[in-house]
Order: structure tokens, then C-alpha cells, then sequence
């Protein structure tokens, strides 16, 4: 009976964690989201921490997955300067 349990909220868990990773959003949605920002606070504050950020000097790239893709935002200083999006991740062979 514990084990199911344990099991039980185990699996519960993991589902939470997937669905919060992609939060259900697509590339459209990040965009619309994203639309007037223009300053790293502003981003933040529009679509939270992002999944993935890189550095490199001044420069940011700050990655939000999306269900149907990714969308990557360019960061200099403190502007937000480029947007991009990509297609859906490739699936392992």
C-alpha cells in the first residue's frame, strides 16, 4: 500500500515538472508575451526565468521552450535586441 503511494506521487511529480517545463506555451504565445518588451527586466517580468541562458561578455541569449519549438532572445547590456524562433526539438534516433 505505501509503495503504491510513493509510486503514486512519484508519477504525479513528474508529470508537474513536464507540464511546468513547457508550461503548455507555444512560440506564438512567448512572442505575444514578448511583444513591447524591450529591456531584461521587462522580459523577465513578462515571461519569468528563462530556460536556458548563455554568456558571453555583455551579451546574453536567454532560451524559452515552447511546446512547439523554442524562441531565443539576443540580450546586450541590458536591451533586448533580437528575437528568434525555431522549430520543434529533434527527436533522438
Amino acid at each position: 500500500m505505501m509503495n503504491r503511494v510513493m509510486i503514486r506521487g512519484v508519477v504525479w511529480g513528474l508529470a508537474l515538472v513536464l507540464l511546468t517545463a513547457c508550461g503548455g506555451r507555444t512560440k506564438e504565445d512567448i512572442l505575444q508575451k514578448a511583444r513591447d518588451v524591450s529591456t531584461r527586466a521587462d522580459l523577465e517580468k513578462a515571461l519569468g526565468q528563462p530556460t536556458d541562458i548563455a554568456k558571453l561578455g555583455p551579451m546574453e541569449r536567454w532560451t524559452y521552450k515552447a511546446s512547439n519549438g523554442e524562441v531565443v532572445f539576443l540580450i546586450i547590456g541590458d536591451t533586448v535586441t533580437l528575437q528568434t524562433t525555431g522549430g520543434p526539438p529533434d527527436k533522438p534516433k
